[in-house]
């Protein structure tokens, strides 16, 4: 019995709980609130058919996972029927009749535009997921939310493809309408801040037949531009590329870029039209690949198969997952608004008013605008978030039409510019470079991308125009020959120009056009360019920034500066002390100051060894100055015999070398250009003296002069060099002339003429040099800079200035200033540390050897005796011959005598006690002088005897000691006798006197 109960309860407890979950169920559903809402779409198109259903579906998906919400949206479509006035009669029927709290639609922009008045007045938020216009922005209406991108957000990445390819002109190919022309002013801006031109705005009406569409491209192509932006819906887009094709616009050499409103949309394009477009270059908000993203994507096609059998192989596009998550968003802030104030407030209106004007106010329009606004949430397309009314824009990916679609080569994004792959951890900095992108595939099937700018084969010959001018015809020339009715234009200008454009990678048609205008200067030739009337300017125009305000030039293809020329005089009768100023002074007294001292130093190593160098005093100093000096010519007559001299001698013999040759190439070029030393050297004496002063008709040079504060009547005016000429002959005070100003190419070629009558001196003012003129913007300034490098820098200009200009070697450079600096000591003074270091360490090294071979006569010396009598025996004992020099020892007789007077002093120096008799001349005591067979030994006294008679002068004869012959029958012992006896006599006779 008890198993029987249990069974029954198990057998109908599920049923009872099925029961109950019914009810439960039920009661719920009865207690959810409708809230109706409006859906405006093109239900005849794709946009509108697969809005709806994603709509539908968001709505069922949400109430599925969110069961527990009191709302339930409920739909109530209306068919705009692609019309304005049929949205905006949708949306009035919505709003008047069923009282819809919001609006999800329209399809476009141009429908949008008069329903957001509505949903405003009437307080009911706008939701369109495809109004893309930003124009749509600017009328400032709160109810209006769009959960779509904004197409200005993509002019950025737009802007930074043309800048990573370096073009440099686009051309926009837009609608007519809303859609079209909202774009426009973002675009514009964000190319001319990466200083890229639109030269021409492209406009397809909306209803443009086929034949428009090929007037239009046809007169493109007869332009110069080839990079094109087009911003077209699908339909027209369609056309337009299938018509690119057909002209063979779709070929190398054309850029074409599309925007979102054609990328987005590649799935629903016919396979004849992808085709079309091979090549074309195009950006896309970029949707993350997310598995809730692809099993929806399998969902849908499911359930649109369904609904729309006639419809095949039908692709989800980012429009259809904004719908879903406009939707979604909308129920969400409709169930947080509450089920409060659901009803419209009726406006006071007269009987007489239109339908306009008596639908009511929504009560809960503001907290529902409140709360759509600040809802945030995860949906299909990312990350789904409201600001003041618009969805915040995400990464672009960059895409490539290939095949059957488009082929990602890349991304671009806010924080980096392009970059190859998306990563939200990187931090590097902005970038626009093209190495970011993978391969692409241009027009043509070429992986070399365009220039984006070429001469038109078709288009009309570019008209330059080059000035007409009396003188300095070397630069342009223009010669009429009436006759023929012909004009031939030739110069040194046209030459480097025509050499530039040869250059070019394609032709350039061009025609010279003179600017022949009475008082017309180098600035109306520019203005002219800016104007139109001419397509560039070619000639001797100088690059100036008041011009470059109205044209762009090319890089200088001349010198550049202003020059001053004056004449020249021949100044020889002043220069009597030339041959002193190729040396400063400080040179001159170092170089005196060091043959002096090196002949001293000559002198002090060969005087113990040399007969060349011992004599009288007076004999010995002018030895030194004569040596010295005569090495200056290398005419010295003495003989060196010590190594200590000779190494001096070697070194100094470099440093004279070195200093004659200097000083004579700096005299012989001084000579040379003291014979063209110019009048005048500074600018400041033309304006004291008020001197007359000469400038180029039409040049800005006369600017240059105002600025200089020269006077107008101090201003003359030439054309040609031989009128310059003519000028600097008069003279200021005959109303010619003191100097003249011009540019470094025309003072060149004035130069070549009278370069022996007039030169340059500085100062330089600076300019640009010549320069072509090109239109603001032109390509072809950045090309034809690049070919005026090759000439330049090739042969190709050096031949042109030789036919133009002649040889110019034979004159001096009219750039380098006429001045002669002279030497001065910094450019020697190595050499003369080197001589001098030379010849102290010779007479360190012969003083320090000196005293080490005569020790003996220090220690012979009273150790009481003071350190200047101590110099002095030193310099007295150094003062006599050195006999055992080699120069001394091989002579005949002196041997001997040397060996008995050093055995003399030592046998003295032995003998001597010291400190016990008074000291001799040379610290000797007397009582140390034996005397034997009556005939004292040489000593002291008989040197002190020798130099006596030798600065008397006795007889007029020297003494043996300075290398004259003995006298006839004497011997040198003899001589000493004589004159030491007398002397020794005396002084024995004082020493008993005392």
């Amino acid at each position: 019995m008890t198993n029987k109960l249990l069974f029954s309860l198990f057998l109908f407890l599920p049923i009872t709980l099925g029961l109950l979950s019914s009810t439960k169920m039920a009661t719920a559903q009865n207690s959810t609130s409708p809230v109706n809402v409006g859906v405006v779409l093109d239900m005849d198109t794709w946009l509108g058919k697969m809005g709806l259903s994603c709509i539908t579906m968001a709505l069922s998906d949400f109430y599925a996972s969110h069961s527990n919400y009191k709302t339930r949206l409920v739909l109530n479509t209306r068919d705009s029927k692609r019309d304005v006035v049929g949205a905006a009669a949708a949306a009035l029927d919505l709003i008047k009749n069923v009282q819809v709290r919001a609006i999800l639609g329209p399809s476009s922009s141009m429908q949008a535009d008069f329903m957001i008045d509505l949903g405003d007045k009437a307080q009911v938020p706008i939701i369109s997921f495809s109004a893309t216009s930003p124009f749509l922005s600017w009328i400032q209406s709160p109810y209006f939310i769009r959960a779509t991108q904004n197409d200005s957000s993509q002019v950025k990445a737009i802007s930074a493809i043309v800048q990573a390819f370096g073009w440099r002109e686009v051309v926009p190919i837009y609608a007519g309408n809303e859609f079209g022309q909202g774009i426009i002013p973002f675009l514009t801006d964000a190319l001319t801040n990466i200083d890229v031109r639109v030269p021409y705005r492209s406009i397809i009406p909306s209803s443009a037949t086929d034949d428009q569409i090929l007037a239009e491209l046809y007169n493109l192509m007869t332009m110069q531009t080839r990079i094109f932006i087009v911003h077209l819906w699908s339909t027209l887009g369609s056309r337009l590329f299938a018509k690119a094709k057909e002209v063979g616009m779709m070929d190398q050499g054309y850029i074409w870029i599309i925007t979102d409103s054609l990328t987005d949309i590649f799935n629903e394009l016919d396979p004849s039209v992808i085709d079309s477009m091979q090549g074309v270059i195009g950006v896309k908000p970029y949707i993350p690949q997310t598995k809730r993203r692809a099993d929806f994507t399998i969902r849908w096609k499911k359930k649109f198969q369904r609904d729309n059998p006639n419809v095949l192989n039908a692709e989800l596009n980012v429009f259809g997952l904004w719908a879903y998550d406009a939707a979604t968003a909308l129920a969400i802030s409709v169930e947080k608004a509450g089920t409060s104030d659901l009803g419209f407030q009726n406006s006071n209106v007269s009987k007489n008013s239109t339908d306009l004007e008596t639908f009511g106010v929504s009560q809960s329009g503001p907290d529902l605008l409140k709360t759509l606004n600040s809802i945030t949430f995860k949906g299909l397309s990312g990350d789904f978030r409201i600001v003041n009314g618009q969805l915040q824009p995400s990464a672009y990916q960059i895409v490539n039409v290939l095949g059957n679609g488009g082929r990602g080569i890349g991304f671009w994004t806010e924080e980096h510019g392009i970059v190859k792959r998306l990563n939200l951890t990187d931090t590097s900095t902005y970038s626009t470079s093209k190495t970011n992108l993978k391969s692409i595939i241009w027009p043509g099937d070429t992986t070399s991308p365009s220039k984006g700018w070429e001469i038109p084969t078709n288009g009309k010959r570019l008209r330059i125009g080059v000035p007409v001018k009396d003188g300095f015809s070397e630069f342009v020339m223009v010669t009429r020959d009436p006759s023929m009715n012909a004009t031939k234009v030739t110069g040194y200008c046209i030459d480097a120009f025509d050499a530039a454009m040869k250059l070019l990678p394609y032709a350039v048609p061009y025609d010279y056009i003179p600017f022949d205008k009475t008082g017309a200067t180098y600035n109306d030739l520019v203005y002219q360019v800016y104007l139109g009337n001419f397509d560039a300017a070619v000639g001797d125009i100088t690059i100036r920034a008041n011009r470059s305000i109205y044209a762009d030039f090319t890089l200088p293809y001349t010198e550049s500066g202003v020059l001053m020329v004056v004449p020249v005089k021949d100044n020889k009768e002043k220069n009597v002390w030339v041959f002193l100023r190729p040396l400063t002074w400080e040179l001159w007294v170092t170089s005196f100051c060091s043959f002096v001292f090196i002949g001293f130093v000559v002198w002090f190593l060969e005087h113990r060894i040399n007969e060349d160098f011992r004599g009288p005093p007076s004999h010995e100093v002018g030895l030194i100055f004569w040596f010295s000096f005569s090495t200056m010519v290398f005419a010295q007559k003495e003989r060196v015999v010590s190594n200590l001299a000779r190494f001096v001698l070697i070194i100094w013999f470099f440093l004279v070398l070195i200093l004659t040759q200097s000083y004579t190439a700096s005299l012989a070029s001084m000579l040379t250009v003291q014979k063209l030393q110019p009048v005048i050297t500074d600018v400041n004496e033309l304006l004291k003296n008020k001197d007359n002063v000469g400038y180029l008709e039409g040049s800005f040079v006369l600017g240059i002069l105002k600025q200089l504060n020269f006077d107008e009547t101090n201003l003359k005016v030439f054309n040609s060099p031989d009128e310059l000429d003519e000028l600097f002959i008069k003279g200021s005070k005959n109303g010619g002339i003191a100097a003249a100003f011009d540019e470094i190419p025309y003072i060149k070629v004035f130069l070549a003429r009278y370069c022996s009558k007039y030169t340059t001196v500085e100062p330089t003012y600076k300019t640009d040099g010549f320069g072509f003129v090109f239109p603001i913007g032109s390509p072809l300034v950045t090309d034809v800079s690049r070919k005026v490098l090759n000439v330049t820098e090739g042969k190709t200009m050096t031949q042109i200035e030789k036919a133009w200009f002649g040889n110019q070697n034979v004159c001096p450079d009219p750039s380098t200033a006429l001045s002669s600096n002279s030497l001065g000591l910094e450019s020697f003074w190595g050499l003369f540390i080197i001589a001098a270091f030379a010849a102290l360490s010779a007479l360190v090294i012969s003083i320090a050897t000196f005293i080490r071979k005569n020790r003996h006569v220090l220690r012979s010396i009273d150790p009481q005796a003071s350190t200047w009598h101590k110099i002095v025996v030193l310099a007295r004992h150094w003062n006599r011959k050195d006999m055992e020099s080699h120069t001394f020892r091989n002579l005949p007789g002196q041997g001997d005598r040397d060996d008995a007077d050093s055995r003399d002093i030592v046998g003295v120096m032995e003998a001597s006690p010291r400190g016990n008799a008074p000291e001799g001349p040379l610290g000797l005591p007397h009582n140390a002088l034996p005397i034997a067979n009556g005939t004292p030994p040489r000593s002291s006294f008989s040197n002190q005897t020798e130099e006596n008679i030798h600065s008397s002068g006795e007889q007029g004869r020297p003494s043996r000691d300075y290398g004259e012959p003995d006298l006839p029958g004497q011997t040198t012992q003899d001589i000493s006798r004589v004159v030491e006896l007398p002397i020794l006599h005396h002084q024995t006779s004082e020493s008993t006197n005392q």
